[in-house]
């Protein structure tokens, strides 16, 4: 969930409580909160929080009819060629929805292939065009400098020891309006690492793209290890939305979905 604060222009009266509120509580590392109504602190803009439910809704659209694509073909290659002649270079052991595919089991399941891929094709523009937007918006507004890059000391060994001990107990550090150095970390991971190299390897798979920008697959080794590194980023992103949910509901789930629908983190009095 990321943290983001409005930057429209604020009532002299709603500034005055907003600084009062920043240098009694809030520390001097983070910024100042703008208010969507006086002593109500404005915890997500609204573009972060259109760009993280499209991205929710998009990515479990992804994960059902990538689910469906795998078990088509549930053998993973690396390099260039890749079928039913090639060692892979491992199997899952599950049925498949073809016959032509060797898995050792003596039936197969439905073939869902023809509307999964349409589907997860076309889901998937909607999540670059997503990612897009979300990444000029953070760029340009200052997002990630203020809310997301870790300062120095945040960086340090026993400040990263700390923080991932609570973690390791369940306990959450730091307040409601920024980010522990852990949870930077993770965000920049992802925005910057995991979600650009998902796309990459996405586009690495479709004939039509690398008949025009053959390096984009090139880079990758060939079409199968773009298929492979693209299974393994995806459950890695299934892994950090597992992780990121369970931080949610530990900091309080009522909170943060308040916060990541309308905005506000606490309710107006």
């Amino acid at each position: 969930m990321e943290l983001v604060f409005n930057s429209e222009p604020q009532l002299a009266t709603s500034k005055i409580m907003a600084d009062s509120a920043y240098l009694s509580g809030l520390g001097s590392s983070s910024s100042v909160p703008a208010e969507a109504a006086p002593g109500i602190p404005v915890r997500h803009a609204a573009t972060v929080r259109i760009t993280h439910w499209l991205v929710a809704l998009c990515f479990l659209a992804l994960l059902v009819t990538g689910i469906e694509l795998v078990i088509s073909h549930p053998r993973f290659y690396w390099g260039e060629e890749g079928n039913v002649n090639t060692p892979p270079l491992f199997s899952i052991p599950i049925p498949a929805s073809r016959r032509s595919v060797p898995t050792g089991y003596g039936y197969v399941l439905p073939d869902q292939n023809g509307w999964s891929r349409y589907l997860h094709f076309q889901t998937a523009w909607l999540v670059v065009a997503a990612g897009l937007w979300y990444a000029l918006f953070g760029l340009f507004s200052g997002h990630f400098r203020r809310n997301l890059l870790p300062s120095g000391a945040d960086l340090s060994p026993r400040a990263l020891f700390k923080v991932l001990r609570s973690h390791l107990r369940l306990k959450l550090t730091g307040d409601d309006q920024t980010y522990n150095p852990l949870q930077r970390l993770a965000y920049l991971f992802v925005v910057f690492g995991a979600f650009p190299l998902i796309i990459w390897t996405g586009l690495a798979m479709s004939p039509a793209v690398t008949s025009a920008f053959p390096f984009l697959v090139n880079a990758l080794g060939g079409h199968q290890s773009a298929r492979t590194l693209h299974f393994f980023d995806t459950l890695f992103l299934v892994l950090f939305l597992v992780v990121h949910i369970l931080m949610v509901c530990l900091g309080g789930f009522r909170k943060r979905m308040r916060g990541m629908i309308l905005g506000a983190a606490k309710e107006a009095s």
